[in-house]
């Protein structure tokens, strides 16, 4: 959805349309679902998270201005939810309880595919295990693929910021994964 199909949404739910609210929840949800569930790594936790951020879009959706993307605006409400419930837990649940993609490939080998399946539960390990000023620009960036201004936007910082904490976590994050280069065959 774009242009004129999201302010046209965004009119009918300031105008109290219990459809257009329906409607951006459909197009949203999974989205806002991927972030909390990534952010946090519970799905109960998630489902809350996701409840909390539409709750909170239906009753600030007259404070949007329309000067950034509908997409943006309704991030830094997914982003300021996950901080709060960061505060009010001061604890992240172990991200390896997100559950995996499918990896098994037809044509693999059952070591190559136990190899892949160790690299990612690592990767998500050592992601859930960033600092939450790291972790949301990574996620931001490799998960909900927006760009430097986009997560500058939603986080509120200048994009120099945004550069700045993804390579202390890009930094952090070879640290912490260096002991799988060798196995990967990178090493070499």
């Amino acid at each position: 959805m774009a242009g004129t199909k999201d302010a046209s949404l965004i009119e009918r739910c300031r105008a109290g349309e219990r459809d257009a609210f329906r409607v951006l929840f459909e197009v949203y949800g999974d989205r806002v679902y991927s972030m909390a569930l990534y952010f946090s790594g519970d799905e109960a936790s998630a489902k809350d998270i996701t409840q909390e951020v539409f709750l909170k879009l239906f009753t600030k959706i007259h404070t949007f201005e329309g000067s950034a993307l509908f997409q943006t605006w309704l991030y830094r409400l997914v982003v300021n939810v996950c901080m709060d419930e960061h505060r009010k837990h001061k604890r992240f649940v172990p991200f390896e309880t997100v559950s995996e993609v499918e990896i098994m490939g037809s044509e693999e080998s059952l070591e190559n595919t136990h190899l892949k399946a160790e690299i990612c539960s690592s990767v998500r390990i050592a992601v859930a295990r960033l600092r939450p000023k790291l972790r949301l620009p990574v996620l931001l960036r490799y998960v909900d693929e927006l760009s430097y201004t986009e997560i500058a936007t939603v986080l509120g910082c200048s994009t120099g910021t945004v550069a700045s904490r993804l390579n202390r976590a890009h930094q952090t994050l070879a640290r912490n994964l260096s002991h799988l280069a060798d196995r990967a065959g990178l090493g070499r």
